[in-house]
């Protein structure tokens, strides 16, 4: 799998551009703070954990030919002492116990998940000129 890089500029306000490919979202903070013309970063950050566990339960499934009509997950951060990330997935289908119980297991092996579970170094480096992004027009 290959990944591509991602720009990430200011737009208007607090709100950010965030360019990947030719793929444009906006990230923003909720009224007052921001404008809320999109997602705050940690609910962008929640999409992402939220979209690679229902695609790699999706993909398992297809694998072994399992009859998973529909998964849906939902995520939500809670910030009772120690910040915590609370994903629940729904699968909807002929499923026995045993196929749901690996499903969910499949599902704590998203990449997106081992990458929240277990952070590589993250290094910052300040650069002279700026960064470019893929321009998909206005």
């Amino acid at each position: 799998m290959s990944h591509r890089t991602v720009h990430v500029t200011e737009h208007q306000g607090l709100a950010r551009l965030i360019t990947v490919g030719p793929h444009r979202l906006i990230a923003d903070e909720p009224a007052p703070v921001g404008g809320d013309t999109g997602p705050d970063p940690i609910e962008v950050l929640l999409a992402a954990l939220g979209a690679c566990t229902s695609m790699t339960v999706r993909m398992y499934a297809e694998r072994h030919a399992w009859t998973l009509r529909n998964v849906q997950v939902r995520l939500r951060q809670e910030q009772d002492g120690e910040p915590a990330i609370v994903r629940e997935i729904y699968l909807d289908g002929d499923l026995d116990d045993e196929q749901r119980s690996r499903l969910m297991a499949v599902a704590g092996r998203c990449p997106v998940h081992r990458l929240l579970s277990a952070p590589p170094p993250l290094t910052t480096v300040q650069v002279e000129q700026p960064v470019v992004a893929y321009d998909a027009g206005p």
